[in-house]
């Protein structure tokens, strides 16, 4: 037991196994309150969305002293298809009056504005969101409809605009935090009582995950208040899927390698200390290179991407201290009852080299070079389906599972309006230059009108009506125009911004934030790989595999979009799906790598690789089969950006640990055989013969 270090023995010693379960007792208890708290912390105003330095986010800075930059127009529409009657006129006058005494309407309201066609009136509503977000534009959307539930019969009313499609968004992600916990959970359920076929067990990874979700969450929640960390709806979901998906992982791998030990150990305690003395470094490794890939993120330009990066972190790091100390304390106490019906009792034969994966792998050494040849052929073609998608952010009819009444809202208003109407397009400059700014700015293509500028304090600000809606591409080419005019009108120091510019420059962000993290994402592997494995060729070969498992999970995904009635996708898709693959993917070419570096000491690279693949290729599926599982909870989200990150990331796990791991990474295991290690010693170590013979299991493996 001298090799097995003091935090390997700290959790399953038979005093200190209590010490642990109390300390997270006592932890869980602490957390509680702060925990059920970070909703409210969540920041999901414009600016903690938006690109950090982009034109867009400093106009809504520079425009504080007009409106705050937490305004939020909400635009109603109402409607009758055989034109407007006085009363309904008179009843649209009469809310207004309302519409000014609601909580958070701080400016006048404007309005009733008639469209030529005389069939429609437009009401803008400013509603200043301050630091409640959403959930006050939600609240205040409500009141909106309730007082124009009394109109006219015949008039219809629809509530859109920037304000209404952000009250649909907050009915989208309410109660996203319990949706996903409850949904993650049952998932993770269902594979633990398939994976372990026991009717107590699956209830220890269970309560560990949940423990480390709600200790992950309540320190996120100190960082956001206390460290001005930028968490979000977004940023909160994906922490939730993340720890019980890879909490669970690590879980699965502990407990796999315990079951191993408790075979050859007559006492649990041991057991336990020798299965996390041999599990602990890969597990360990897995999380590290999660949470390094991760804080990559903290290079990105887009302020929702970079919150990501250190809430995503914390889970992490909170979720591999969870399953190294109190999984392995709740298992020793419990003991080997746990395992109920199939009890691994001391002795006991171990048949992991007649399970699936074993004969799998035994299939594949009979010709290595032609399955991955082929495998990767086909990996290659399914990356081919890269070229349908289109990421270049979505519309906001496209944003939603379904319509909701901002997209009716929109149609209505583009039918009777200019398409632009309700969101200008805002340009701020020097007060001196107003009125040449407003001249450039209404002679360029793509503007229906400019209103008078208002000034103040040295600075004007101007709103432009485009000519076509906001979200789509032609308004994004009319801000460029813009921008080129009013940018060179001299002394000015004009900028622009309004809706279509933050779309625009959201999408330009999220390419960049491509070109910059992917490429550092994939070198930060490679050399924890490196360290890991103290060899170059491997590091190599496994992170090349993950990018094709990145592009193959891509390509299908782009078909699936297709077939589901998905347009376009959202900028962050790639990026996202590419960290949460390669992080993750990782995961399993550790669990798998690091045991067929275990192995090949012993028996050579060859056969190594067999033991490898028969020992973890069944944990490695399971694993992937909750972290699939898990991520596919997001689909689940009726916003579409939601659901694609869960459907690609879900299909790219499956690849990854059905395919790509364990049948595309052991057929060059064994195709290449012991020059996988190069440049190390282990390089020269020759493979005995033959390779497709799993040995019987000897004595050095069961020794520290």
């Amino acid at each position: 037991m001298g090799g097995v270090g003091r935090l390997a023995a700290l959790p399953c010693g038979k005093v200190s196994k209590w010490i642990v379960l109390g300390l997270w007792i006592v932890a869980m208890a602490a957390a509680f309150s702060p925990a059920g708290k970070l909703t409210g912390a969540q920041e999901n105003d414009a600016v903690s969305w938006l690109p950090g330095k982009a034109e867009s986010t400093e106009v809504l800075k520079a425009t504080q002293q007009f409106s705050s930059p937490d305004e939020i127009p909400a635009v109603l529409v109402y409607e009758r298809s055989s034109g407007i009657t006085a009363a309904d006129r008179q009843a649209v006058t009469q809310h207004l009056a309302q519409f000014g005494q609601l909580e958070n309407v701080d400016r006048e309201v404007v309005g009733p504005i008639p469209s030529e066609d005389g069939k429609a009136l437009q009401v803008l509503v400013p509603i200043n969101a301050g630091a409640g977000g959403w959930e006050t534009i939600g609240a205040r959307a409500d009141d909106i409809r309730r007082v124009a539930a009394d109109r006219p019969d015949g008039l219809s009313f629809h509530l859109t605009g920037p304000g209404g499609f952000a009250a649909d968004s907050q009915e989208a992600f309410a109660g996203i935090d319990g949706k996903l916990l409850y949904s993650a959970a049952a998932v993770v359920i269902i594979i633990l009582l398939l994976t372990y076929r026991s009717p107590v067990l699956w209830l220890l990874p269970l309560v560990s995950a949940g423990t480390a979700l709600f200790a992950a969450q309540a320190v996120v929640y100190y960082l956001a208040t206390k460290a001005d960390l930028t968490v979000n709806a977004q940023s909160a979901g994906i922490l939730t899927v993340l720890v019980f998906g890879a909490g669970t992982d690590y879980a699965l791998l502990l407990v796999a390698r315990y079951r191993e030990e408790l075979r050859r150990h007559e006492d649990r305690h041991e057991a336990m200390a020798f299965a996390l003395h041999r599990a602990g470094p890969a597990i360990v490794a897995s999380g590290s290179t999660v949470v390094a890939g991760m804080l990559c993120l903290l290079f990105a330009s887009m302020n929702s991407t970079r919150g990501l990066g250190p809430v995503a972190a914390v889970g992490i790091v909170v979720a591999l201290i969870a399953m190294l100390t109190l999984l392995p304390a709740l298992l020793v106490i419990c003991g080997r009852w746990v395992f109920w019906p199939l009890r691994p009792t001391y002795g006991s034969d171990d048949h992991t080299e007649n399970s699936v994966w074993g004969r799998i792998g035994r299939r594949i050494a009979v010709r290595p070079r032609l399955t991955w040849i082929t495998t990767t052929v086909v990996l290659g073609i399914a990356a081919l389906g890269i070229l349908r998608l289109d990421p270049t952010g979505l519309s906001n009819e496209e944003s939603f599972v379904g319509t909701p009444d901002s997209v009716v809202g929109e149609r209505i208003l583009a039918t009777h309006f200019p398409a632009g109407a309700g969101n200008p397009l805002v340009v701020v400059s020097n007060e001196a230059q107003a009125e040449e700014v407003r001249t450039a700015m209404a002679s360029t293509q793509g503007i229906a009108s400019v209103a008078e500028p208002q000034k103040a304090d040295g600075l004007a600000y101007l709103e432009g009506t485009m000519t076509d809606a906001v979200d789509s591409q032609a308004a994004k080419d009319t801000v460029d125009r813009v921008r080129d005019a009013v940018h060179a009108v001299p002394g000015a120091d004009a900028r622009a911004g309004g809706g279509a510019a933050i779309l625009l420059d959201t999408q330009r962000a999220a390419d960049q934030d491509n070109k910059v993290i992917i490429p550092i994402v994939l070198v930060v592997v490679f050399l924890i790989l490196a360290l890991l494995l103290r060899a170059l060729l491997a590091p190599v070969l496994l992170v090349a595999t993950v990018v094709l498992s990145f592009g193959a999970a891509l390509g299908i995904s782009a078909l699936v979009f297709d077939a589901l009635g998905f347009e376009g996708a959202d900028t962050s898709l790639p990026l996202f799906v590419f960290v949460f693959l390669v992080a993750l993917g990782i995961d399993y070419n550790i669990f798998l790598m690091t045991r067929v570096h275990e192995e090949s000491k012993v028996h050579g690279t060859r056969r190594g690789a067999l033991i490898g693949v028969a020992a973890t290729g069944g944990v490695i599926t399971s694993a992937g089969l909750v972290l699939a599982g898990t991520f596919a909870v997001l689909a689940t989200l009726p916003v579409v950006a939601f659901a694609e990150i869960g459907i690609a990331v879900a299909l790219g796990v499956l690849l990854d640990t059905i395919v790509v791991r364990s049948v595309l990474v052991t057929a060059l295991n064994l195709d290449i055989g012991r020059h996988l290690w190069w440049p190390s010693k282990l390089a020269h170590k020759r493979d005995p013969e033959p390779a497709d013979e799993l040995p019987e299991p000897e004595p050095e493996l069961t020794s520290t």
